[in-house]
C-alpha cells in the first residue's frame, strides 16, 4: 500500500491530513501506485434512473440520485489480494461502515480479514444517494450492495475460466479464491484482478446472487465493527480531529435569537487576546433558515482556545428581530388553546360526532412534549481550504452532497470545484444533515485567502443554534361504549413544522410529519377524525432521531393506557383489541401518501406484525407478573420507518419519588436482519436515548433565546439512572428477498409512553408532560 495512507504517517505535513478519508481522484492515484487495478476507471454508472419507469418512484429510486450498483465504482482489488470497498454513507456509530461493505464482501466471497473500507467523498452522481438519515442506508442499499459484490465475483470467475480455458460454469469463488474443482486449480483474487478489470460488468439481470443459505456474513452478526479498534484506542478520525500544518481555528458569535441581526460590534479587546489573528463579520441570511449559516462575528486564531477567549472579549449589540419575545411557557398555552379548537381536518372516517354522542363514556387528555436538541457528543465541526479555485472540505456530515452544493452556492463555485471528505461522526441524530457549519468554514477560508480554517462549535453553540426537534401539544379524545370498546377517536396534533425552515408561512405539519403515527393510525376504530391546527415556528425546526414519531407515540400510546383504565381492562389486551385482527392496510386508504417514501404495495401497514411484536414483548417481559409496591410495568407499540416495535418498561418508584428502571424489553420486526449485532446495539441505544428524552430532555426559550447552556442544564441520562437491563427480542426471519425496515430510529418512540404507563402502574400518577424530571419527587 502507498505509505502515505498509513495512519501512523498522518499529521506529518500540510498534505498529510489527520483523517484517512481522501478524494476519489487521490484514491485512484494511490490505487495505481499500490496495485489496485480493478477500479481503473469510471464507466457510465448503473443507476436506478436508467430502469425506473413508474411516474412515482419509491424507496431508493425516489431519493436524489437513487442508487449505483457498479462494482468498478465501489470495489478495488490489489495485486496482493487486498479488497477495498467504498462506503458511501456516513458512519456515526450505527455501523454502516461495517454493514454495507460486509454485504458486498459476502456476495464477493471475500475474506473479511483482507477487506479495507474507504469512505466516499460527497458525489451522489458517482455513488448514489448519500444522505444518511431516515433509517434508510441498509433498507435502500442492501440489494445494490449485493449486486455489486456478486458482479465483481462473476468477473473474477470469468477471468479465471478464461485463463484456464474452461467453461465459467465449472469454476466458483470461495473465500478470496476462484476454484476449478475438477482439476484442483485455484487462483487468488489478487492474481485475477488485472484481467477481471478488463471485462465488462455483467448486465444487472444476469448477476447471480447467492442463496441466503450460503451467506458467510449476512445475518450472522459475528463481524466486529470495522473502525472499532481505532475508535477505542483514540485513533478514529472525526471532523473535530482534522488538522493541517499552519491551520487556523475559528469560532463564531451568532445571533442569540433566530432571525436576529447584528447592529454593531467592537473587536478591539478580542484582537488583544494572544493567538487571535482576525475578526470577521460573517453574512447571514433572512428566514426561512433553510441550510444557511446564521451569520455573526467570527474570531480567527492560531488555536481553538484563543478563538473562544477572543469571542468572549467581543462587545456585540444584536437586534433580536420578530422572534425576540419567544417564550416556551407562553407558547405552550398558545399550543394548548389551538388544540382545543377545530383545526384542518386530515382524516374523517365514519361519523365521529354521532359516535361521541352515543358513547357511554367520553375520555380526553392533552400531552406536551418540548423542543429537543440532537446534542451529538461531537458538536458540529468542519475544516475548509481553497487552493487554486478548488475548495476542499473535511466534515462530520450526514449529507455530503448537500454540503457540497451549499458550499458551491455560497462560494459561487461550480460543484466540481468542491470536494467534501466525510470523516467519522461522533453522533449525528439529524443535526449533521444540515451543513450550515460547513458553509461557515468555507466562507472563513475564503476570507483568509484560502488558508485552511477549522470551525468548531462549542457545546453552548450546539445547544443554542440547533435545528430543534419540534415542540407539540397532542389532544386526544375517545368515546367508549357500554362494553368498554372504542367507538370514536379524535386526535388534534399541534406543532411547528419542519417545513417552516424552508417556507415562511408554513404553519401546518407536512405529510411526512403527519405520517409518523397520526394520520396512518391503523387502529380498528370505525369513527376517526384527525385534525391539525396551525402553529407558527419561532426557531429553526429540523429533523431529529425518530422525528415526530416521538410526540405522537407518547400521546397515543399513553392515551391508550388511559382508555384501558377507563374501560377497566388490562392494558395489553386493550392495545391488542385496538390494533385489531391481522390486516395489510394500504396507507393511502388512511390518507398517508408518504409511507416513509416506500411503495404501499411492498410496505402496507401490517397489523399482524404490530400484534406479534406486542404479544412477543409482553410474553418475554412476563406481563401480568406480580410486583411489589412501587413497581409497575408499562407497554407501548409503534410503527415507524416501516418497522414494528413494542416495548415493556419495568419501573420502581421509592417513597421519595425516586425513579429507577430495572429492565426494558423491546421486541422488533424490521424484516430481514442483515447485521443483527448492529441492530441490537442500535436498539439498546434507542432505549437509553428514549429514557433520557422522557426523563430529562428539554430545550426551552426565554426572550427568544435558548435557556440551556451545556449538559448541566440539558441533561442526559447517566449510568446510574440508565436501565439496569435491556433485553432485545428480534423477531426471526429467513427471507432475505423481502423488504427491509429501518433500524436506527424506530426503537425510540415507544420508550416514553411505556415508561410513563409503567409509572402510572407503580404510583397511580399520570404523566402527560415531558420531561418527567421531578414530577415524581416528594422531598
Amino acid at each position: 500500500m502507498n505509505k502515505s495512507m498509513e495512519p501512523s504517517e498522518l499529521n506529518a505535513d500540510e498534505d498529510n491530513l489527520s483523517i484517512i478519508n481522501i478524494s476519489r481522484r487521490g484514491f485512484l492515484k494511490d490505487l495505481a501506485l499500490s496495485g489496485f487495478v480493478l477500479a481503473a476507471g469510471f464507466p457510465s454508472l448503473l443507476s436506478a434512473d436508467e430502469t425506473a419507469t413508474a411516474d412515482k418512484k419509491y424507496g431508493a429510486d425516489g431519493m436524489p440520485h437513487g442508487w449505483v450498483d457498479n462494482p468498478l465504482v465501489f470495489v478495488a482489488i490489489a495485486e496482493d489480494g487486498t479488497v477495498t470497498i467504498i462506503c458511501h454513507r456516513s458512519e456515526m456509530g450505527q455501523g454502516v461502515r461495517t454493514s454495507l461493505p460486509m454485504v458486498v464482501a459476502d456476495e464477493l466471497e471475500a475474506n473479511w480479514l483482507h477487506v479495507r473500507v474507504e469512505q466516499a467523498p460527497g458525489d451522489e452522481v458517482r455513488f448514489g444517494n448519500q444522505d444518511t438519515d431516515g433509517s434508510r442506508s441498509m433498507r435502500h442499499h442492501f440489494m445494490p450492495m449485493r449486486r455489486i459484490g456478486a458482479a465483481a465475483r462473476q468477473m473474477l470467475e470469468e477471468a479465471a475460466a478464461t485463463q484456464w480455458q474452461v467453461p465459467v460454469e465449472e469454476v466458483h469463488a470461495e473465500l478470496h479464491r476462484v476454484l476449478h474443482t475438477a482439476t484442483g486449480r485455484s487462483l487468488g483474487y489478487g492474481e485475477l484482478a488485472k484481467a477481471a478489470a478488463k471485462l465488462p460488468v455483467p448486465a444487472r439481470e444476469s448477476v447471480r446472487l447467492k442463496n441466503p443459505a450460503d451467506f458467510r456474513y449476512i445475518g450472522k452478526g459475528q463481524l466486529k465493527i470495522y473502525d472499532g479498534r481505532d475508535i477505542v484506542r483514540g485513533l478514529g478520525q472525526y471532523g473535530i480531529d482534522t488538522r493541517f500544518k499552519n491551520m487556523l481555528y475559528a469560532v463564531v458569535a451568532r445571533p442569540p435569537v433566530f432571525g436576529g441581526k447584528l447592529v454593531s460590534y467592537d473587536a478591539q479587546a478580542a484582537l488583544k487576546v494572544p493567538g487571535v489573528i482576525k475578526v470577521i463579520e460573517l453574512p447571514g441570511s433572512p428566514p426561512p433558515a433553510e441550510f444557511n449559516p446564521l451569520g455573526g462575528i467570527a474570531v480567527i486564531a492560531t488555536n481553538t482556545w484563543a478563538a473562544i477567549q477572543g469571542r468572549k472579549a467581543l462587545t456585540i449589540e444584536w437586534d433580536k428581530g420578530r422572534h425576540g419575545a419567544y417564550d416556551s411557557v407562553v407558547y405552550k398555552t398558545e399550543l394548548e388553546a389551538a388544540a382545543r379548537k377545530p383545526g384542518k381536518v386530515l382524516r374523517n372516517d365514519g361519523d365521529v360526532d354521532a359516535a361521541f354522542a352515543s358513547a357511554a363514556k367520553h375520555v380526553q387528555a392533552e400531552y406536551y412534549a418540548p423542543h429537543l436538541a440532537q446534542a451529538p457528543m461531537e458538536p458540529p465541526a468542519a475544516t475548509a481550504r481553497i487552493v487554486k479555485g478548488h475548495c476542499e472540505i473535511w466534515a462530520c456530515t450526514q449529507a455530503p452532497q448537500l454540503s457540497r452544493d451549499q458550499v458551491a452556492k455560497w462560494l459561487k463555485l461550480p460543484a466540481d470545484k468542491v470536494t467534501v471528505h466525510v470523516t467519522l461522526l461522533g453522533g449525528g441524530f439529524g443535526r449533521k444533515s444540515k451543513p450550515d457549519y460547513v458553509v461557515e468554514a468555507a466562507l472563513l477560508s475564503q476570507a483568509m485567502h484560502g488558508k485552511p480554517v477549522k470551525v468548531t462549535w462549542t457545546r453552548e453553540d450546539d445547544l443554542h443554534h440547533s435545528y430543534f426537534h419540534t415542540v407539540s401539544v397532542e389532544r386526544l379524545e375517545a368515546g367508549l361504549d357500554a362494553q368498554g370498546k372504542t367507538v370514536a377517536w379524535q386526535h388534534r396534533t399541534v406543532a411547528p413544522t419542519i417545513s417552516s425552515t424552508f417556507g415562511p408561512d408554513s404553519k401546518h405539519q407536512m405529510p411526512v410529519e403527519l405520517g409518523m403515527g397520526v394520520i396512518n393510525n391503523p387502529f380498528a376504530i370505525a369513527n376517526v377524525r384527525i385534525e391539525n391546527p396551525e402553529a407558527e415556528a419561532h426557531t429553526r425546526i429540523g429533523w431529529f432521531r425518530s422525528v415526530s414519531n416521538i410526540p405522537h407515540a407518547f400521546a397515543i400510546q399513553s392515551f391508550i393506557n388511559e382508555l384501558a383504565v377507563a374501560a377497566g381492562r388490562d392494558h395489553k389486551d386493550f392495545l391488542l383489541e385496538l390494533i385489531g385482527p391481522a390486516r395489510r392496510i394500504d396507507p393511502r386508504s388512511l390518507g398517508d401518501e408518504w409511507n416513509h417514501g416506500e411503495s404501499p404495495e411492498l410496505y402496507p401497514i401490517d397489523t399482524g406484525r404490530l400484534r406479534r411484536v406486542t404479544e412477543t414483548v409482553a410474553q418475554k417481559a412476563g406481563w401480568g407478573r406480580k410486583l411489589t409496591k412501587g413497581q409497575g410495568l408499562g407497554i407501548a407499540a409503534h410503527y415507524s420507518f416501516v418497522t414494528y416495535v413494542a416495548v415493556v418498561v419495568e419501573v420502581a418508584v421509592n417513597d421519595s419519588g425516586v425513579l429507577s428502571i430495572p429492565r426494558i424489553d423491546i421486541a422488533v420486526d424490521c424484516g430481514p436482519q442483515i447485521n443483527p449485532e448492529r441492530i441490537r446495539s442500535q436498539l439498546e441505544g434507542a432505549c437509553i436515548m428514549g429514557v433520557s428524552l422522557a426523563t430529562l430532555g428539554e430545550i426551552s426559550f426565554k426572550n427568544g433565546a435558548v435557556e440551556q447552556d451545556n449538559f448541566h442544564h440539558y441533561q442526559l441520562t447517566r449510568m446510574d439512572d440508565a436501565p439496569r437491563e435491556i433485553r432485545v427480542h428480534l423477531l426471526p426471519t429467513t427471507e432475505f428477498d423481502t423488504p427491509l425496515g429501518g433500524v436506527g430510529e424506530p426503537g425510540v418512540p415507544p420508550i416514553a409512553p411505556a415508561l410513563c404507563n409503567a409509572i402510572f402502574a407503580a404510583t397511580g400518577q399520570r404523566i402527560r408532560q415531558l420531561p418527567i424530571r421531578d414530577q415524581l419527587r416528594k422531598d
